[in-house]
C-alpha cells in the first residue's frame, strides 16, 4: 500500500475520497453509480450510505489491474443502458464540467469512444459505447481495456477540456499532497 492508508477513505475536503467522486458524479445527474471495490470494500460502502450506488465486490482486486474492475461494472449494467462512464475512484479532482463536457460529447456524436483530452493527452473520465463492451468482457485476465480502445483509435471523439485534473490520480503521498484542497 504506497499511501500507507486506503486512498479511498483519506480525507478530501471533508469527505472521503471516493465520496468525493460519488457526490461529484450524482450531482452531474448520473445515478445510479456502480462502485467496484476490492479491499476495504465494507468501508468503502460505509462511507457511500446514503448515495445512489451499488456496490460490487471485485475478487480479483488483488491483480491490481483495472479491466477486471471494469468488466465487473459492465456486466452489471442495466439492460438499457446504452455507455459506460469508466471513472476512477482515486480521482477526486475531476470536475463536474468535465463530465458533462464528456457526456455532452457522446450524446452528440454517439461515438463508440469518447476521452477529455488536455492538451493533446486523453484522461479519465471517459466513455465507452455499449457495443464495444463485448470487447472488453473477451479480454482475458492480464489484458487492458487500452487494447480495445487502441483497436478502435479512429473511432474516438475528443473533447478539448482546459483542465490537467483529467489526467491527474492519487497514486502516492506526493499526490495526495499536491492535489488535496487548502
Amino acid at each position: 500500500m504506497r499511501m500507507k492508508q486506503p486512498k479511498l477513505l483519506m480525507d478530501w475536503g471533508g469527505r472521503p475520497v471516493i465520496q468525493q467522486v460519488v457526490h461529484t458524479l450524482v450531482d452531474c445527474g448520473l445515478a445510479p453509480v456502480h462502485v467496484v471495490t476490492g479491499g476495504f470494500s465494507k468501508e468503502i460502502e460505509h462511507s457511500l450510505a446514503g448515495y445512489p450506488v451499488n456496490i460490487l465486490f471485485n475478487p480479483d482486486y488483488t491483480r491490481a489491474d483495472m479491466l477486471s474492475s471494469i468488466q465487473i461494472g459492465l456486466k452489471n449494467a442495466e439492460v438499457r443502458v446504452s455507455a459506460a462512464l469508466i471513472v476512477l475512484g482515486d480521482q477526486p479532482q475531476m470536475l463536474p464540467e468535465t463530465i458533462n463536457q464528456v457526456v455532452e460529447g457522446y450524446l452528440h456524436t454517439r461515438a463508440p469512444l469518447v476521452f477529455p483530452s488536455y492538451r493533446m493527452r486523453r484522461g479519465h473520465p471517459w466513455i465507452i459505447d455499449r457495443k464495444l463492451w463485448d470487447e472488453i468482457l473477451a479480454l482475458p485476465p492480464g489484458g487492458t481495456a487500452r487494447e480495445v480502445v487502441e483497436r478502435h483509435s479512429s473511432k474516438i471523439h475528443y473533447v478539448n477540456v482546459d483542465t490537467p485534473t483529467i489526467l491527474q490520480d492519487l497514486d502516492t503521498p506526493e499526490d495526495y499532497e499536491r492535489y488535496r484542497p487548502r
